[in-house]
């Protein structure tokens, strides 16, 4: 049997401007833009945390649909986010936005389709072996 348990994206963006990046305001507007174009609902009050000097911010909003998250990396010019919708929703123009909203030269966006595995486990849904188990027994 197969399920449809909502779509994920990940995504990374590198290039962006350090100062955007600490910038409370405008991190929060990034996410309130995306929310509202995507006509996400919001549960409760957004929670961030600014990290003192020169760091970067994270934030989540439990949404209905499920979570958003975005983590700013200012002394890498990074801003990584994940949004999990459970319910189908169409693709948000990730690259255009936080070129737009952050400075961010690439976006590398990484889209998933959860849940589409049969739920009973098979051999080919077992983790992946690490491979300094294999030679720790001598397998590899």
């Amino acid at each position: 049997m197969l399920t449809d348990a909502g779509r994920e994206w990940i995504v990374d963006a590198t290039g962006a401007s350090p100062e955007a990046l600490r910038d409370l305001a405008r991190v929060q507007g990034v996410v309130a833009l995306l929310i509202s174009e995507m006509r996400l609902s919001p549960l409760g009050s957004p929670q961030w945390h600014v990290f003192p000097g020169e760091a970067g911010i994270t934030g989540m909003v439990m949404l209905s649909e499920s979570h958003v998250t975005v983590h700013t990396f200012p002394e890498l010019g990074l801003a990584t986010f994940n949004l999990y919708c459970c319910r189908p929703r169409p693709a948000w123009p990730w690259e255009e936005r936080l070129g737009q909203l952050l400075s961010a030269t690439r976006v590398h966006v990484r889209e998933l389709e959860r849940g589409v595995h049969a739920l009973a486990p098979t051999d080919d849904d077992a983790p992946p072996t690490d491979r300094t188990d294999l030679e720790a027994e001598g397998r590899s």
